[in-house]
């Protein structure tokens, strides 16, 4: 089959699926190896970003997903009844780091991290679905232990979670520091 018609296949397959297709699924639909595949699936997705078309092509721990353009958002939500875009305040960012960095991560480890209960925020997460239930601590009581979702890395334009941003060592340093002092503060009060 010549090139042209392979990538159509490619395309119809993840415009039809909607959802991110892994790359095993893909290659059985054009009957080519995964090597072969992949090699398709970039130079469809360099050419959709030379060509500044509205939907590009992303990379999702070895699947693949059709999607629009975030530049494109705005003119979307003008026709759109009803636009899906959450609102992460500070304690939902500072709770989904917390698992991020830290998962598989029980609400209690949670709890211990950010000082305060977490059940809402955990709650939230989990129905904007970047966070779900990943299975259940072997321990008294068998907590849930959470982890994030392929939406979390969709939304924040990350392939995996070894593309997360690692922390400074001094960094650190100054964070511990600043929760000793806070801690320190509470303990005076």
């Amino acid at each position: 089959m010549e090139i042209k018609k392979l990538e159509a296949i490619i395309e119809a397959v993840l415009f039809t699926m909607g959802d991110s297709v892994e790359l095993s699924r893909l290659a059985l639909a054009i009957e080519h190896d995964e090597e072969t595949t992949r090699k398709l699936i970039h130079n469809m997705m360099d050419r959709y970003e030379e060509e500044e078309r509205g939907i590009r092509i992303i990379e999702l721990e070895n699947s693949f997903q059709m999607c629009t353009k975030p530049e494109c958002y705005e003119a979307i939500i003008r026709v759109a009844t009803q636009p899906k875009k959450h609102v992460l305040t500070d304690v939902l960012l500072e709770t989904l780091s917390i698992i991020a960095y830290k998962q598989p991560v029980t609400k209690l480890e949670i709890e211990k991290i950010r000082g305060v209960k977490s059940d809402h925020a955990v709650n939230r997460l989990v129905e904007y679905d970047l966070v779900c239930e990943v299975g259940r601590l072997d321990a008294p009581g068998r907590p849930i232990l959470f982890g994030t979702t392929e939406e979390f890395l969709r939304s924040f334009g990350v392939q995996s979670l070894d593309d997360l941003p690692m922390p400074r060592p001094e960094q650190v340093e100054d964070f511990k520091a600043e929760a000793e002092e806070e801690v320190q503060l509470r303990l005076n009060l």
